[in-house]
């Protein structure tokens, strides 16, 4: 494995990876061709969602067809690969004492579907254009906690409740694993009922602004962090424009983006 790909997958991150690899399927005996490094071909998936390239101009000093590269993305997608690395990364930095859940912050991202496909539909602010939407729900520090994607028409707020069902359980550095964060704030596109009875219901403290009521510089004040770990997502170019045709791939490379960019603060 040349230094290039090391960069890609560090080995404090491949540690992580390698016992979630799913099992590779069993061939018959005899004969075919032997099955490419996980590491590597791994390594090329995360080049993919790095450059943004298409599968067939993947480099060939990764040693690993654009072929073998799509098909092992499509099978260690269907595995739930990513959500479970995303979740193993999480565990680590809970352990660590690193995320704080005094406040969690909800956001939303918009962008163009060039071949349409599931999860996508007339984006308002794109001129009706194909388009989807990324979800982002992070701790305070902006570090990601849930993400899910959505036709660019579904209305903002609602997402929130699944957002905050798809908190996963997450080691804390003492006592049970935890998943509420104390309050959530919101813009006031999730200024309706059912979202503040979802946060109700669950007893997390409602810090949605108000129409009307509140001005948008009071949020700012914490806003900042969403908007930055948005920021972080968007540099994983395979994520400025949707190419996916279908939504649980695109939605695949935003939990490996998602973990990757929530390694490096475990890194650090």
């Amino acid at each position: 494995m040349d230094e290039f790909a090391k960069r890609l997958v560090p080995d404090g991150l491949w540690e992580i990876v390698e016992p979630l690899v799913p099992e590779a399927p069993r061939r018959a005996q005899g004969g075919g061709i032997a099955r490419a490094d996980d590491r590597v071909t791994f390594g090329a998936i995360v080049f993919v969602l790095t450059t943004g390239c298409a599968w067939r101009h993947l480099p060939p000093t990764f040693g690993v067809s654009h072929q073998t590269a799509h098909r092992r993305f499509v099978e260690w997608s269907e595995a739930g690969l990513w959500a479970k690395l995303h979740r193993a990364v999480l565990d680590r930095l809970g352990a660590a004492g690193n995320i704080d859940w005094s406040r969690a912050i909800v956001d939303v991202a918009s962008l163009r579907a060039k071949k349409g496909g599931s999860l996508t539909g007339p984006n308002p602010v794109d001129r009706g254009k194909p388009g989807s939407k990324i979800h982002v729900l992070t701790d305070r520090n902006g570090l990601s906690l849930a993400l899910a994607v959505s036709a660019a028409n579904l209305h903002d707020s609602q997402a929130l409740e699944p957002l905050v069902q798809g908190i996963p359980k997450i080691r804390s550095r003492r006592g049970p694993r935890r998943r509420k964060p104390a309050k959530l704030h919101a813009d006031k596109a999730y200024d309706i009922p059912d979202c503040h009875r979802a946060l109700r219901e669950r007893r997390i403290g409602d810090r949605i602004a108000r129409r009307g009521i509140e001005t948008s510089a009071r949020l700012g004040r914490h806003r900042w962090a969403i908007e930055r770990t948005i920021a972080w997502l968007g540099g994983y170019r395979r994520l400025t424009l949707r190419y996916e045709r279908h939504g649980h791939l695109f939605a695949a490379f935003l939990a490996l983006d998602a973990a990757i960019t929530c390694y490096k603060k475990l890194a650090n």
